[in-house]
């Protein structure tokens, strides 16, 4: 079975500080993410191979309960987004930038997911909701073709968009910046 990612959102910290527990003790999967959210939200993204990332996710949802604000499960997911989402994509620098903005969390992570399977480009990082209003957002960067590509078939499956922006020819300091 091919790599997944899940990601569980709940209303409650302390549920979902309880839940994360569960779902690492359901199945043998990675925590790629698991921290409060804006505005006092919690949530967790566990990837690993799809059966066991399933396995723990039903195991969240269960334990979650009335807190369960959203959740989403991606089979097969681009190599790079379990590392852009936990912050550790070695990306090279040059070329043009894309930034794609969200409303949701799991906007930005399907977002990212489809940007990175249509194009030849790097994500650099999947923001999801930590000191950005509980809001997503994805950069990512390669030649202005493919980055123009990759926005706009993100753009064309996801929901919740706020803004998005190519940019062509940035500045050093801005790579710098985003790195």
């Amino acid at each position: 079975m091919g790599k997944s990612v899940c990601m569980i959102e709940l209303s409650s910290i302390a549920r979902g500080i309880e839940t994360c527990d569960y779902m690492l003790k359901a199945a043998d999967v990675e925590l790629l993410r698991s921290s409060t959210i804006c505005p006092g939200k919690y949530m967790i993204i566990i990837g690993g191979d799809t059966g066991s990332v399933t396995a723990a996710m039903n195991a969240g949802e269960e334990k979650a309960g009335e807190f369960l604000v959203d959740k989403l499960l991606i089979p097969n997911v681009s190599d790079q987004l379990m590392p852009a989402i936990s912050g550790t994509s070695q990306v090279p620098t040059g070329g043009a930038i894309g930034v794609i903005e969200f409303y949701s969390v799991a906007s930005a992570i399907i977002a990212a997911d489809t940007a990175a399977k249509t194009a030849a480009v790097n994500l650099i990082e999947v923001r999801t909701g930590f000191a950005v209003g509980g809001k997503g957002f994805v950069t990512l960067s390669g030649d202005i073709g493919a980055v123009t590509e990759a926005v706009n078939a993100a753009k064309a499956v996801s929901e919740l968009m706020v803004e998005c922006a190519v940019i062509p020819r940035p500045v050093d300091k801005l790579y710098e910046a985003l790195m």
